[in-house]
């Protein structure tokens, strides 16, 4: 089995998996990540923060959304850009409007000119479907946050913004096969602990 087939069949796998956990857990689950993220400096230290509203069983950052807006930090969304295959990421408040994107996933609608690049936020909180402590990231297989945060790979040194991963635990796996546009995580944060990688 190669490379893409083994992410594919583990893709399946860790999918079905997130998918079967009720809503209590899910709750429960999405409620000790808010605390362990709140606790971690670099999210604390953080002002413009990139978010994700959940989909698919990925774990809920509802807590987290509105623990920072309570905290005067600006939260944005994931928004995808027509025709170019890569996000851009706006402005998320509390009465923003919101329109569903081609994967049925909302969207502030807000005008492109007040978009943000990636390197302009400080950190971003990723939604992924398994994970490695390495900090290699499983995503969907679109390949949008890793075609968005290519430019990791031009500069070795770059850390803005950084990257956290967030997953329930039962999405860590002990390898995950790389592929060479793969782009690592700095940390993953679960219901139970946070991994901090040494990049």
């Amino acid at each position: 089995m190669d490379s893409n087939q083994q992410r594919s069949s583990l893709r399946k796998q860790l999918r079905q998996q997130r998918n079967s956990l009720d809503v209590d857990t899910q709750y429960q689950h999405s409620l000790a990540l808010a605390e362990q993220l709140n606790s971690c400096n670099l999210y604390k230290r953080s002002k413009k923060i990139a978010m994700y509203l959940p989909a698919d069983g990925e774990i809920d950052t509802e807590f987290l959304i509105y623990n920072a807006w309570k905290n005067n930090k600006k939260v944005y969304l994931p928004v995808l850009a027509p025709f170019a295959s890569r996000l851009y990421f706006a402005a998320y408040t509390p009465n923003c409007k919101l329109k569903s994107n081609k994967f049925g996933i909302p969207e502030p609608q807000i005008h492109p000119k007040f978009w943000l690049k990636p390197q302009q936020l400080n950190l971003i909180l990723m939604p992924l479907v398994g994970f490695d402590p390495g900090g290699n990231r499983l995503g969907m297989g679109g390949g949008f946050y890793d075609r968005s945060l290519n430019f990791y790979a031009q500069r070795k040194h770059t850390h803005q913004p950084y990257l956290i991963g967030l997953a329930h635990q039962l999405q860590c796996v002990e390898q995950l096969p790389k592929q060479s546009h793969d782009v690592p995580m700095h940390m993953v944060a679960t219901e139970q602990r946070i991994y901090t990688i040494a990049l």
